[in-house]
């Protein structure tokens, strides 16, 4: 099945499962080498981040505490910015190893906000690790993103996690949205 009916918009295939997994694998792999010896936290942005998180813990073999976040941005079909409240977010990552797992940067508004109020803790490290990447999208550079699964077109996407108005977050593959042509 390459193409698939959410509600309104007909989605078609951009990345199956099986590569999604084998990139997850990679960066695991990567992630056990650059945190040997020490034990970071990895905190999962929610919604969108929870099939990519279990998947990468998977094959995390270092030690690890696991946490999850939920921030809110002011509603609508475009980012605003505006962010009201994390919710959630460890009170003691003092000189700890922190892995903000996203499942998509596109503007990168959410990520400054949550990097920011981490770093009121003072950590001793904050790196971001994201399944997307939408380069086009970003309206900043982040120093910390040093873990990128995918480079995507600034493209509407649903699937592993990710949804459209609620829906499509139990998809296995990843979707993008058919342009009418």
């Amino acid at each position: 099945m390459n193409t698939i009916q959410i509600e309104d918009k007909a989605f078609e295939i951009l990345l199956e499962n099986d590569n999604i997994c084998k990139r997850t694998r990679l960066i695991g792999i990567q992630l056990n080498v650059d945190y040997e010896n020490r034990c970071p936290i990895f905190i999962g942005v929610l919604n969108g981040s929870f099939l990519f998180m279990a998947d990468l813990l998977k094959e995390i073999t270092v030690s690890c505490e696991v946490g999850f976040i939920k921030v809110s941005s002011y509603e609508g079909a475009e980012s605003s910015g505006k962010i009201k409240q994390a919710f959630g977010l460890p009170t003691d990552l003092f000189e700890r190893d922190i892995i903000i797992v996203e499942d998509i940067v596109d503007t990168g508004f959410t990520l400054d906000y949550i990097i920011a109020e981490i770093k009121k803790q003072e950590p001793a490290s904050v790196k971001v690790c994201s399944l997307l990447l939408k380069p086009k999208a970003l309206k900043a550079p982040i120093e910390e993103l040093e873990y990128v699964g995918f480079e995507i077109a600034n493209e509407f996407v649903v699937g592993y996690g990710l949804d459209y108005n609620g829906l499509g977050r139990n998809l296995k593959d990843i979707y993008r949205a058919k342009t009418v042509s």
